[in-house]
This record gives C-alpha cells, structure tokens and sequence, in this order.
C-alpha cells in the first residue's frame, strides 16, 4: 500500500470517528455517555492502524476493545440497559479496518450509522406511537407474501393453454397489498385531500384495476372520501395509461407513433376530470383517518386474484379455438383486467401487415375500453352508485378524447 493510499485509508477513518462520536455526544447530555467523540476517534485510529499491520493485530484489537466494552456495559447496565453505544464503537473500529482498503465504502456505511443513531428519537416515536399494531400485522404479511410465498410458487404455466401462472398470481395479491398499504401511508403522511391521489397515481404503475377497487372500497366505508378516493381511482388509470404507452414503446413503437395523440388526448381528459374533483373536495378539518385499522384485506386481494386468473383462462381458451385470428379480441378481453399483458399480446401483430392498419390503431383503442368497461362495473360494484358515476364520467371521457383524437387525424 502506498503513502497516498495509507493516508486516505486514515483519515477516512479518523473522519468516520468524528462523524459517529458527535452524533453520539450529541444526543446524550455531558456526562451520561463513555464513548464520544475522542474514544470513537482514537478507537477509529486504532482499528485502521492495526489493520494495516495484519489480520493478528486487528483481531487483537476487536477483542481488547470488546473486552473493555463488556466490562463498561456491566458497570452502566443498571442504569443504560441499552447496547446501542457499546455496539456502535465496535462498529467503529471494523470500518476504520474497511476504510484503510475500501475507504469510500467505509465512509458510505459510517455516515448511514451516523444517520441511524441521530433519527433515534424519530424512530422510537415511529414503532411506538405512530405504527399501530394492526398495521405492523399487515406490514408482517405483506413481506411474508413477497419474500416467503411467492418465491417458492412454479414459474411455468399449469393449466392446457399455458396461459395461468402461479407465480405471476400471487404477485397480483402482493401489488394488491401493495396497493392498500401504499395509500394507507399516503393517507397518514399527507391526508385525505392529497395522501389519496398521491397514493392512487403511484399504485396506478402496480395495478390500476387493483386501485380502482381499494379506492372504492374506502368510498363505500367513508362517503366523505368519496370525491378524493374517485380522483384518486382516476390518477391510477392515468399512471396505468402511461405505462402501456411505454409497453407499446418498447415492443411496437411503430403503433405507438400512429396513436401517440389519441392516447395523449385521453391522458389530458383523464386528468383534467380528477383535477376538477380534487378541487370541489370539501373534508372538515375534524375528520380523521385513524379508524382505519388495516391497510388493505387479504381477501379482497385474493377474490380480484382469481377473478384475474378466470379471464385469463377463458381469453386462452378463445385463442386456442380461433387460432391467431382471434388475436385482437384476446388482448381486448384480457385488457378487462391488465392492459400491460394486453399491450403485449397486440405488439405481437405489429410485426405483420396489420401494424400500419386502422385496425390495429383501433385494437389499441378497443383495449382501452375493455379496461375501462370492467373499471366502471367494479366501480360500481365495490364503491356503490356515486363512486361508480365519477369513474364512468373519468373513463368515459378518456375514451371520448382518444376515439375523436383517433377520427380527427382520418384514422
């Protein structure tokens, strides 16, 4: 190692000794701490001396050091159970080790810990009076839905047509989770007014569908959200649209050029309809949002799951009759329920003749409206008559602007 590299490897770690040992003296009162600024510092110093003599040296000093810290917590037990300080200065002493080789990374770590310790009292507030037990209940089966189950489901297709996988199933139930667990946030963080629609065009990119029934099932328990929650419905569809227009621009960019404008129209009437609802919302002052308890229902996830997994059968089953000439009315029946999938299956026919055609133009705007069509019902279904009429006034428009968009340039 030469001189220029020794020497940043130092004062890398000097710097990392300085930056934890004031956050930690900041944070506690003169007197109450054993470990400030001068012991992580000099612990720093050593750990990146010691390193670069050699592995025996180094290990010497982790264990000298973790001897003296056991013998410190014994006499502060009593009154500092925590180990938190004792933990941290050991810390301290491996990333000086790591920064005489990795500085960069070394300093990378020491200032996510330097954050760590300082949001201390934010943290606590956050697992002990913010976070509720329901939704650490939900949080616990959300992950166990993404990290436990849906890694051990088969890949491959199951059923004759190939077209029903479990995997891609049950990762429908998680972007429903997903979904409910992302607006119940917003809501907390920001409020009704703004936490919905804000919630409601990011869930847009998971699953429109997914969020047009969350949304409707909050209209149907809050009618005072109604306004908000159909603004929000709306937003996801917005999101929605522009991630099937960037589908159509990676497999079929020759269709999007031919319907660009329709779906910018219909993009424009989308938000220009959530727009006027979020402006006429009234919600007092009084309301709050803290009755809800759980973030989303896992049987509510389940049934749009296997009502998602019955229309794909039964779009595979018209296919496999009406061979490739059925081709249009599959993707317009699959964009009942994802018109991501939909997007695909038409990009598969713009490599032949029909990709310059009014009738694949149309397809596109046909599976706009099979979407929109199964939006409205379950809108109408899931959030009850008001709801449903504020969607199918969003919708209906988008579908205006595209479809006059589309006979305005003569397609």
């Amino acid at each position: 190692m030469n001189w220029d590299e020794s020497s940043l490897g130092l004062l890398t770690a000097l710097s990392i000794g300085f930056l934890i040992g004031t956050v930690r003296e900041r944070l506690h009162r003169p007197g109450a701490m054993k470990a400030g600024v001068r012991t992580h510092a000099i612990v720093a110093l050593t750990g990146a001396i010691t390193f670069a003599m050699g592995t025996p040296f180094f290990i010497t000093a982790l264990l000298v050091t973790g001897s003296m810290m056991a013998i410190g917590y014994r006499q502060s037990a009593s009154q500092d159970p925590g180990m938190t300080g004792e933990f941290t200065l050991f810390l301290t002493m491996v990333l000086a080790g790591l920064a005489t080789t990795q500085a960069s990374r070394a300093a990378a770590i020491g200032v996510v810990v330097a954050g760590l310790l300082f949001i201390k009292k934010p943290l606590r507030k956050f697992s002990q009076e913010i976070l509720t037990e329901h939704e650490l209940e939900d949080a616990l089966m959300l992950f166990a839905s993404a990290l436990v189950v849906l890694p051990l489901l088969p890949t491959t297709p199951i059923d004759p047509w190939h077209a029903l996988n479990p995997y891609a199933m049950w990762k429908v139930v998680v972007l429903i989770m997903g979904v409910g667990m992302l607006g119940h946030v917003c809501m907390r963080v920001a409020g009704a007014r703004w936490g919905l629609p804000l919630a409601g065009f990011f869930s847009g990119f998971i699953s429109s569908t997914a969020a047009v029934a969350e949304f409707g099932h909050k209209a149907h328990e809050k009618p005072a959200l109604e306004s908000t929650a159909s603004a929000a419905a709306l937003l996801s569809v917005l999101s929605s649209l522009m991630l099937f227009t960037l589908v159509l621009a990676a497999s079929a960019p020759e269709l999007l050029r031919s319907v660009a404008w329709p779906l910018a129209s219909a993009g424009l009437a989308l938000f220009l309809v959530a727009a006027y609802l979020i402006r006429h919302t009234e919600i007092t002052d009084s309301f709050q949002l803290t009755s809800t308890k759980h973030a989303f229902k896992t049987t509510h996830a389940l049934m749009i799951a296997t009502t998602i997994s019955a229309v794909i059968l039964c779009a595979a089953w018209l296919k496999s009759h009406f061979g490739d000439s059925g081709a249009f009315a599959t993707s317009v029946i699959v964009g009942l329920v994802e018109i991501h999938a939909a997007a695909v299956g038409i990009s598969q026919l713009s490599h032949t003749e029909l990709a310059q055609s009014a009738y694949a133009r149309w397809g596109v705007i046909g599976i706009l409206a099979s979407s929109a069509i199964s939006k409205i019902f379950l809108a109408y279904f899931i959030g009850g008559a008001r709801y449903g009429h504020r969607i199918a006034i969003g919708l209906s428009a988008l579908l205006a602007a595209a479809s006059l968009c589309m006979l305005g340039l003569g397609n």
